[in-house]
């Protein structure tokens, strides 16, 4: 889960030191947050990431100051059937059993931490059973009895075609949620850091850019320079990846003209229709701001759908 990325980060920096693990290994009706999100508790008390929202942590906390003394691993349900989930502040509906293991070599192995972060860095996706009777994880499948299966897919990335003022907006939004964004343009009057502090810059030809970055089922592409010596070369080298999002800036006159101009140089009928031309959802956008909300939920839905 990309959302997992600051629990991640944790792990680094306490590499070594006393910590336990909760994960959400079912949800039930409204719960708040998704199966497979993290908590990493310090021994100190400090902790990273969330498996409720607010609801459960306090009790979370005592859970995995046990564990870290010593306790065995523990999986802890919390619903509204329960009287505990209302101590706890759960009374909204949802259910969601969350585990609590040691980081250690007997629950979640430190190294899995570094593996994880080592697919992620390559583009892979690493997979995690944990076996539900000891309590122990592994990146190797668990094949009998009851197990939870995490898997932990690289970083979100975005690859915007076009450093436009649309591309400004779309930028700020990308950031908060964990979407690492990329501004693609050779034209270096418009590819700068002013216009897009904090925001990796690439002045390649689009076609080389996209094919460096290797798009797979956790990236998105987007086009919005409106050129077409720009966009179209990028949508060809884009369409041919696995990329889990392709979009392209324009009317549905302008994108019938596209389809023509891509049949042209060999692209199929059935990858054109993967373009999410108009891009973005109909939400009667005005202004760069609001076209960019639009392209960022249909960017995120599209996520989800692959995940």
């Amino acid at each position: 889960m990309a959302e997992n990325d600051t629990v991640l980060s944790a792990a680094r920096a306490w590499a070594g030191e006393p910590m336990a693990l909760a994960t959400v290994i079912s949800t039930w009706g409204s719960a708040p947050r998704p199966r497979g999100s993290h908590m990493l508790v310090h021994a100190d008390g400090r902790f990273e990431g969330s498996v409720s929202g607010g609801c459960v942590e306090n009790d979370i906390l005592q859970a995995a100051a046990e564990v870290i003394a010593g306790a065995p691993f523990q999986v802890r349900n919390y619903g509204v059937a329960d009287a505990a989930a209302w101590e706890v502040g759960l009374p909204c509906g949802g259910e969601i059993a969350v585990m609590v293991q040691p980081v250690s070599a007997a629950g979640f192995d430190p190294e899995l931490f570094d593996r994880i972060a080592e697919a992620r860095d390559t583009g892979a996706a690493l997979t995690v059973t944990t076996d539900l009777a000891t309590g122990h994880s592994d990146a190797r499948p668990v094949e009998t009895g009851q197990v939870f299966v995490n898997r932990y897919d690289p970083p979100r990335r975005l690859l915007i075609v076009g450093a436009v003022q649309i591309a400004q907006a779309l930028a700020q939004l990308t950031a908060p949620l964990g979407i690492d964004t990329v501004v693609i343009d050779p034209r270096a009057r418009f590819l700068t850091e002013e216009r897009f502090p904090g925001v990796t810059l690439d002045d390649r030809w689009p076609d080389e850019a996209i094919a460096a970055y290797r798009p797979g089922p956790s990236t998105a592409v987007v086009t919005l320079s409106h050129d077409i010596k720009i966009d179209d070369p990028a949508l060809i080298a884009a369409l041919a990846t696995d990329a889990a999002y392709v979009g392209a800036l324009g009317s549905r006159k302008s994108h019938a003209a596209r389809r023509v101009r891509l049949a042209a140089q060999g692209v199929s009928d059935a990858n054109v229709d993967r373009i999410d031309a108009p891009v973005g959802i109909d939400i009667g956008a005005i202004g760069p701001s609001e076209i960019a909300l639009s392209i960022a939920a249909a960017m995120v839905g599209a996520f989800h759908a692959r995940g």
